[in-house]
């Protein structure tokens, strides 16, 4: 990067420019970590660096806006709070403040980098103009090309490198001049900085507060003044730093007075008016008892808030893991992790992070009474243990420190209504003093942790179950023939523990004649799946008996209706005559295959079908027969491949067609690959896709 300074240092300075540039109050940059598939925050502009701590590093996948802005290679504009809580919940509640936002991908000539983030006031119109996009849109391309001629790339720092937005100052004006001028005024006055620390108090603000100037300057009003600690207070100043809208409330400052704060925010800070209130008629002694009482700051609590949303999009018990790993030990500040589950009497270590094998070796499968570590005692007790030193951790168990080489631990319980799930030790590479509210958050974490952990191990079970009944009903392998090569694949749709009802299969009938057989029945579900099997068995004899294309999908079509079954299947017969050179087709129902019949030359099959297996009787399924040259790619696929939400399966097929004319894939599990790409380029499939190529290759003589 040219300009003087660290690649990081620059790119903070680029986005200070941009945040001018486009008018907006906060800006972030997010480089993707290649390796992890994380974003990672290396640059924030307007906005204190704890504020940031939640989305320091994101997980690709996560549901936020600048991820759909990389993923869909556009702008994301959110206009406003109703829209966030609409769009994105799990932001919105960790940021439930009124704001406007775009995200941009930042797209390089060299490689994808990552994506900006710009957030507007709670004053912005919820629709961005013209000009703003344009403003947005020409930044981002500035902020690619400066990454792309860097001979360095940038870091990825833990903390993202923090540049204050520039900001109109007036030196003709003297401070003196403008210090006198407020301290006249019988109301006080007071400036806070970003990260919410003092940086000017006038006398009388400083005497209605109760504290010296000096007492006050480089503090934050909430940690230096008892009666302010309140998470309600630290909220106001949190909205007015995010919305930039002035914010107003009154607190009771003991014994016996009241004090409204008026915060005024821009972009270099918050100017704050004190006014006083007489509250000579209240008791002195309640109001020393309301802020007596504890409370958790409220970054904390947000902090909780955040990593709870998360949990409960977990799904797997990799994503329980990664989520430990990419979120919780970040926010605590630990090094290291270890995360078991609760089986047959012992804890099995089932993810860990920053402890080399040899020591996991040790600690895994370790009885749940063991007495090595605090671990046994904490799930028996149901309660976590928390320790600053080697020394604490010693009293307790003398060889638990040595093991680890750690120097501070929590050792949390993961337990569901008395029931042992599993335990989560988070460790530290220093001492590490827990703070009360560290103690409160990670006890909470812990429970919902349990919960998602005891879903996720649920899950990865049945998940198993299912994968192996799926495999079980599709052919495990395809029959070779001389003449004809042959690819198939099946894919679920996304996450989910129901049972497909796509089915496909290939049948050697002699040297030189197959039938290709797909088909979906309806519905997902173990009966589905059941009725699947049935289907294909009975598909498998009446075409290995002779039956021509047509007698096997009526005498399959009785079969069903006989077994009295609720459910229809779609199902599509290709009988393939490499001697002959001939395709013919009978179909249930089914979507039409695809042929390419010659070089960047493709089309639909079209043929007359008959009615859906299970609908009549007395179904006919008329024959259609095509030629099949030597070279030629039929394509058969399930209509999950081309029916896509808010779009016109007919002319998905037909751009379907199109691509595989020109694709140029010698080999057919690649062309697959293509195939299913360009019909689902996200990759977020709503239905189960099945995909069987044949290609025929030369025709054969009888033998």
């Amino acid at each position: 990067m040219s300009g003087g300074g660290s690649p990081d240092e620059v790119l903070a300075t680029a986005l200070a420019d941009v945040v001018r540039r486009t008018g907006a109050a906060i800006g972030g940059v997010y480089l993707i970590e290649e390796a992890t598939e994380m974003l990672r925050l290396v640059a924030l502009c307007g906005l204190p660096v704890d504020f940031s701590a939640p989305w320091q590093r994101l997980s690709l996948t996560a549901p936020v806006p600048v991820n759909d802005a990389i993923r869909q290679n556009g702008l994301v504009w959110v206009g406003s709070q109703d829209e966030m809580a609409r769009r994105y919940p799990r932001t919105a509640a960790v940021l439930p403040y009124p704001f406007a936002l775009a995200a941009a991908p930042l797209n390089g000539v060299r490689r994808r980098w990552g994506g900006i983030v710009l957030m507007w006031p709670a004053d912005h119109p919820p629709e961005a103009t013209p000009r703003e996009r344009a403003h947005i849109t020409a930044s981002t391309h500035r902020l690619a090309r400066l990454l792309d001629e860097s001979p360095i790339p940038p870091e990825l720092p833990d903390r993202p490198h923090v540049v204050p937005a520039d900001s109109v100052r007036h030196p003709d004006q003297t401070g003196l001049a403008a210090v006198d001028y407020l301290d006249r005024l019988p109301e006080g006055a007071l400036s806070l900085d970003l990260e919410g620390r003092i940086t000017f108090v006038t006398a009388t603000a400083a005497r209605l507060l109760g504290r010296r100037p000096d007492q006050l300057l480089g503090t934050r009003p909430w940690q230096s003044l008892p009666w302010l600690d309140g998470p309600g207070y630290e909220d106001q100043y949190r909205t007015a730093v995010v919305s930039r809208a002035p914010v107003s409330f009154t607190a009771p400052r003991p014994p016996d007075q009241r004090l409204t704060f008026h915060m005024y925010p821009d972009t270099s800070g918050i100017s704050v008016r004190i006014i006083s209130h007489d509250d000579g008629g209240r008791d002195p002694g309640a109001l020393a008892a309301v802020q007596r009482t504890p409370v958790t700051p409220t970054g904390r609590l947000y902090q909780l808030v955040h990593l709870a949303a998360a949990l409960t999009e977990t799904v797997t018990v990799r994503d329980v893991k990664a989520l430990a790993v990419e979120q919780i030990l970040p926010a605590f500040g630990a090094q290291g992790l270890v995360l078991s589950v609760a089986e047959a009497g012992r804890l099995k270590i089932i993810g860990h992070h920053g402890y080399p094998a040899d020591i996991i070796e040790r600690l895994d499968a370790l009885p749940l009474d063991t007495d090595v570590t605090p671990a046994g005692q904490v799930l028996a007790s149901d309660t976590a243990a928390f320790f600053a030193n080697p020394a604490d951790l010693a009293r307790s168990y003398p060889r638990a420190p040595w093991l680890s080489g750690k120097q501070a631990w929590a050792f949390l319980p993961l337990v569901i209504t008395g029931r042992p799930v599993g335990c989560c030790i988070l460790s530290y590479a220093q001492p590490h003093s827990f703070t009360a509210d560290e103690r409160a958050v990670l006890t909470s974490l812990a429970g919902l942790m349990a919960q998602a952990l005891d879903r996720a191990h649920l899950y990865d079970t049945q998940h198993r179950l299912v994968a192996e009944l799926q495999r079980a009903l599709l052919p495990g392998s395809l029959p070779a023939l001389p003449g004809l090569e042959v690819a198939a694949r099946y894919l679920p749709a996304g996450h989910g523990i129901e049972v497909g009802g796509d089915f496909y299969d290939l049948l050697r009938l002699d040297d030189t004649t197959a039938a290709a057989v797909i088909g979906d029945v309806e519905g997902h579900s173990i009966a589905a799946a059941a009725l699947m099997g049935q289907v294909r068995t009975a598909v498998h004899a009446h075409a290995s008996a002779g039956a021509t294309p047509d007698q096997v999908l009526a005498r399959t079509n009785r079969l069903l209706i006989d077994l009295d079954s609720d459910l229809l299947v779609a199902c599509l017969y290709a009988h393939v005559d490499l001697r002959r050179g001939e395709l013919t087709l009978a179909s249930a129902g089914h979507v039409p295959p695809l042929l390419r019949h010659a070089p960047q030359q493709a089309r639909i099959l079209d043929f007359e079908p008959g009615p859906l297996l299970g609908i009549d009787t007395h179904a006919q399924y008329p024959l259609t027969a095509t030629p099949l040259p030597a070279g030629s790619i039929v394509a058969l696929y399930t209509d999950g491949l081309v029916e896509r939400p808010g779009t016109n399966p007919a002319q998905v097929t037909n751009d379907l067609a199109h691509h595989l004319a020109h694709a140029d894939h010698d080999n057919l599990e690649c062309l697959i690959d293509s195939l299913v790409h360009h019909a689902w380029p996200t990759g977020q499939r709503t239905d189960d896709v099945t995909v069987l190529l044949l290609r025929c290759v030369g025709q054969s003589s009888p033998s």
